[in-house]
């Protein structure tokens, strides 16, 4: 099943900052806010997760973070080996904005859109600013879903593998690849973070990330957005605020967030519910929704 090509796009914009969106629609669906993770664009959701909201009347709507794709960008360098150094010695960072800021363009776009209450997802970071969505505009909040996330300040004890690592500060450090360096960049870094044995490197996959190269035409926002992660504070106490029917899904295999931020977080997060996905790792292949696509429907329908 395709995602339709039948949805409206536009702006919002929040002090001055352009936040580009889609809107799946339908007009009469119940709209859940889908919020994305580092690096990624609007167009990296997985179609099936789309087509299964819209299949049950749900109106997805996804927007470009700020600094990705074709919302607005910063133009701050970070420098890369002071501010390692400042977070293996958990010395305070400074970042071009905060994930409370990315938080308030995802508030103000449900205002742009005259949206009172929307369900709210968020993956990985994306699951991070929706944890402050979901603690501080309750009124705008029917659910919560948290995937694959954490609300835990970064640390050396608590990071992504080493292999993930690695690959991230390369990008970071060189968001002007050639094409054919990006290419094989997300080519390694999907089979890290995607199902084990998983074939990545296809025609298909090779021509996708061409196109979604074009159109965020420079990846210097990632190297930005990172940096507003290891600038963050943790947001152990600002979940327990959280008063949304909240479902937690998260991978047994998550190299980049590992499973005990799962477990915290259901702790702390009142009335929340969790699921492990033995086989997941970092993101959402159809084999993996279709092992929590029942919990999710049930947890959305509940509270529509």
């Amino acid at each position: 099943m395709n995602v339709n090509e039948q949805y409206a796009e536009g702006f919002s914009e929040n002090n001055g900052v352009k936040i580009f969106y889609r809107d799946y629609g339908p007009v009469d669906g119940d709209p859940i806010l889908m919020v994305h993770g580092l690096g990624a664009q609007l167009v990296h959701w997985p179609p099936h997760l789309i087509t299964f909201l819209q299949a049950h009347n749900f109106r997805p709507i996804t927007y470009d973070n700020r600094d990705v794709g074709l919302s607005s960008r910063f133009l701050g360098t970070p420098s890369f080996v002071l501010d390692y150094i400042k977070y293996f010695l958990r010395l305070p960072i400074k970042s071009e904005y905060t994930i409370d800021d990315m938080a308030n363009d995802g508030a103000k776009l449900l205002e742009t859109l005259n949206i009172k209450q929307a369900h709210v997802l968020g993956t990985s970071m994306g699951g991070m600013i929706a944890q402050i969505i979901s603690a501080q505009y309750p009124q705008k909040v029917k659910s919560f879903t948290l995937i694959a996330s954490t609300a835990s300040a970064p640390s050396p004890i608590n990071a992504p593998s080493k292999a993930v690592r690695d690959l991230m500060m390369e990008r970071s450090k060189n968001p002007n690849a050639s094409v054919e360096e990006v290419i094989k960049r997300e080519i390694k870094f999907v089979s890290l973070i995607g199902m084990e044995g998983r074939v990545v490197d296809t025609p298909e996959f090779r021509e996708e990330t061409i196109k979604n190269l074009d159109r965020a035409q420079d990846g210097s926002g990632y190297a930005r957005q990172l940096l507003s992660i290891l600038a963050s504070k943790d947001r152990l106490k600002k979940i327990q605020k959280i008063k949304a029917p909240t479902l937690i899904i998260h991978g047994k295999q998550d190299p980049m967030i590992r499973l005990k931020n799962a477990y915290k977080m259901h702790k702390l997060i009142p009335h929340s519910k969790l699921k492990i996905i033995d086989d997941m790792r970092h993101l959402i292949e159809p084999e993996i929704l279709l092992q929590f696509e029942g919990d999710l429907l049930d947890h959305l329908q509940l509270a529509s």
